[in-house]
């Protein structure tokens, strides 16, 4: 059984942040296979399904974002997921905006989802999907505060972004799948060398 978890911040004032593209990337993948995100377990929304003939859980965490790792253990222990099956979906600062990659068993960037997750599964043997949402645009030669960035990731997409971002969603998908069905060297191999 594969685990894909979106990371994001729950209620309707983050739906279009940023922050919350892993959030948007699995309702996508959960619309396309026909898959409900309607079960409450532990810290997250989750749901069942098959991609195929796979069985996967689907998990949006519910304890905002800092929080994540609180969420995704309990799934973890109470479905008995390996963590070679375990994909996290989240946005990257580091990415230019619409890029993604797929990588396995790399630390956190300073993203406070994963810092969570890896420290309360005592592991970062995982595989990650980043989505590029770049950085906030500056003319300074100074590095960026961090309520700046803060700011930037709670900050919704633009229309100019939307116009790079929903058109991924289903490219985000398909990795996702390939993750899922060939694994993730198969799913590195085939995505992680799209311009």
């Amino acid at each position: 059984m594969k685990l894909i978890v979106g990371l994001g911040n729950p209620g309707k004032a983050y739906e279009g942040n940023r922050h919350n593209i892993g959030f948007m990337s699995l309702k996508h993948l959960a619309w396309t296979y026909g898959i409900n995100l309607n079960i409450k377990q532990g810290g997250a929304r989750i749901g069942r399904g098959k991609i195929n003939g796979i069985d996967i859980i689907l998990a949006r965490p519910q304890t905002y974002m800092n929080m994540s790792g609180e969420a995704v253990l309990p799934i973890i222990k109470k479905f008995e997921i390996d963590l070679v099956d375990l994909l996290i979906v989240h946005d990257d600062l580091d990415l230019p905006l619409g890029k993604i990659r797929i990588s396995k068993d790399s630390g956190s960037g300073g993203h406070k989802g994963i810092d969570s997750i890896i420290l309360h599964l005592g592991s970062r043997e995982f595989s990650r999907l980043r989505i590029g949402i770049g950085r906030p645009d500056t003319n300074e030669q100074a590095p960026i505060a961090e309520e700046d960035i803060i700011n930037y990731v709670l900050g919704d997409f633009s229309e100019r972004e939307k116009n790079v971002i929903l058109p991924l969603l289903p490219v985000v998908t398909e990795a996702i799948a390939c993750f899922i069905v060939e694994g993730v060297y198969s799913a590195m191999n085939k995505f992680n060398q799209k311009k």
